[in-house]
């Protein structure tokens, strides 16, 4: 399993809005205190997940801002630059995408480095997440392995960074949506063999509430994270945002000597590069 995820599951669809105070990518820091309640669901079965990916993508224009919030209001995106083929996805991710010095100081590449661009992670029935086939409504994806390195008193943070570009705005909703429904059906979950994450807590926030500006739609999880070579439990923190069709995340995992405001910062500062490069992407020029 690729530690972050641009996750998607045929299920439920569920959407939680918790207004939070705080700035643009200090938003995680408060959702510890966010329980998994008050949210809203709507039911497809498998068969209209399925549907809903087929029929996206024949009824939708990649090139569709009409609908949903901007990230901020002078962010205007160009229909021109919003990529329409596989190969147009893949060029964005490689300008868009975390590297090294996206996290701050002392980050480096983990091998392998990155996914194979013909998979993606998707969790099970039994929790546990696997490789698959990248959806219908998918371009292109990619995630990124990273490690702040182990040093004295301190274990090795694993960091992840992934982009997913979609055929529109809706799948990339969806996308969101499903990822929320994945938390609630999966508190537990094995990343892969001797590693678990668990006891998580996740909330959302859409454009314009509680400062959050950065983005059309927020997530973020925390949780505590196991592993059989660095102990346990440590502090685990995900964020995703969309915006457009498109959908960047980054994952943290800690270890001994680690603090949360460590990890946190690590995943805040990728996070908050990734959105301003897609935004420089696509941006309409003047």
């Amino acid at each position: 399993m690729i530690d972050t995820a641009s996750r998607r599951n045929g299920g439920i669809a569920v959407t939680c809005h918790v207004p939070l105070r705080g700035g643009e990518f200090g938003l995680a820091l408060a959702l510890t205190t966010v329980l998994l309640v008050g949210c809203s669901g709507t039911a497809d079965g498998p068969g209209k997940a399925g549907e809903r990916d087929a029929s996206a993508g024949a009824s939708a224009d990649a090139g569709d801002t009409a609908a949903g919030p901007s990230p901020e209001e002078s962010f205007v995106p160009d229909p021109a630059r919003l990529p329409r083929t596989g190969a147009e996805a893949r060029d964005l991710i490689d300008r868009v995408i975390a590297g090294p010095d996206s996290f701050g100081a002392k980050v480096v590449k983990r091998s392998p480095y990155e996914s194979d661009p013909d998979t993606w992670p998707v969790l099970g029935e039994d929790c546990v997440w696997q490789q698959r086939k990248p959806a219908r409504s998918v371009l292109a994806t990619l995630t990124r392995s990273f490690e702040a390195p182990a040093e004295a008193g301190k274990g090795p943070v694993r960091l992840a960074a992934v982009v997913t570009v979609h055929r529109t705005r809706e799948d990339a909703t969806w996308e969101m949506a499903e990822s929320i429904e994945e938390t609630m059906r999966c508190p537990t979950q094995q990343l892969r063999k001797g590693e678990t994450i668990g006891s998580m807590v996740a909330a959302a926030l859409l454009g314009g509430e509680s400062a959050q500006n950065s983005s059309e739609d927020f997530l973020s999880e925390v949780g505590k994270y196991q592993s059989s070579e660095l102990g346990g439990p440590h502090h685990y923190s995900w964020q995703q945002a969309q915006t457009l069709q498109f959908t960047v995340a980054v994952t943290g995992k800690g270890a001994e000597g680690r603090t949360t405001k460590e990890i946190d910062r690590f995943v805040n500062e990728a996070q908050g590069v990734m959105l301003s490069r897609l935004e420089n992407a696509v941006e309409k020029q003047s």
